[in-house]
């Protein structure tokens, strides 16, 4: 066993930003065709200053011709994936925002998550729990219990809905990763200290 390091609301913010400025720099690249197609919390390393950078680059692109199974049945693939097996920027935002989501709820993406649904509770992954839920019970049911502290709430449930944007099942309801850094910038008013 491994001695666990808490994350608290400012270092998950970091990891968020981070994250998602380097995505959008991999979505910019090749005239705006790149894509990273493996977007997942263990391919997010964290830089000196505790900021999220992007792991795994470039392996989507030359893994192309094969199917693209690295995120089915993790929880962080798009509903499109599982027909097309085909990554896009879509698919990458879909990615990205359960990782946010996972930053916010401490749950991990591919354990089912039961659900007290009118018919007595179903099995979902951690983005359709999240959409189940709803907004009814979000702060006391679905954020991490260690970071509701400290007056972070509505900063929480700002990025909540930018990571339920995220996941929108129909493609072209996601916002584009730059939408994405520009939201999460703009939780906090002050403008972070790199780039």
């Amino acid at each position: 066993m491994y001695d666990r390091v808490p994350l608290d609301w400012d270092a998950r913010l970091r990891i968020a930003t981070g994250a998602a400025r380097g995505l959008a720099k991999i979505h910019e690249g090749n005239n705006g065709r790149f894509i990273h197609g493996n977007i997942k919390s263990s391919n997010i390393f964290l830089d000196s200053q505790s900021y999220g950078c992007i792991g795994d680059v470039g392996l989507a692109t030359i893994m192309k011709s094969l199917p693209q199974t690295t995120c089915l049945g993790s929880g962080y693939h798009a509903p499109e994936i599982t027909d097309t097996r085909r990554s896009t920027q879509t698919s990458d935002v879909y990615s990205f925002g359960v990782v946010l989501l996972e930053l916010l709820t401490g749950k991990l993406p591919a354990s089912p998550v039961v659900s007290e649904a009118e018919d007595g509770g179903e099995n979902m992954d951690l983005a359709s729990w999240i959409r189940n839920v709803g907004e009814k019970d979000m702060r006391g049911e679905v954020f991490d219990m260690e970071i509701v502290s400290g007056g972070v709430e509505e900063e929480m449930v700002e990025m909540m809905q930018i990571g339920l944007a995220c996941v929108a099942v129909k493609q072209q309801e996601r916002p584009h990763i730059a939408q994405v850094v520009k939201m999460i910038q703009d939780i906090r008013s002050f403008v972070y200290s790199i780039w």
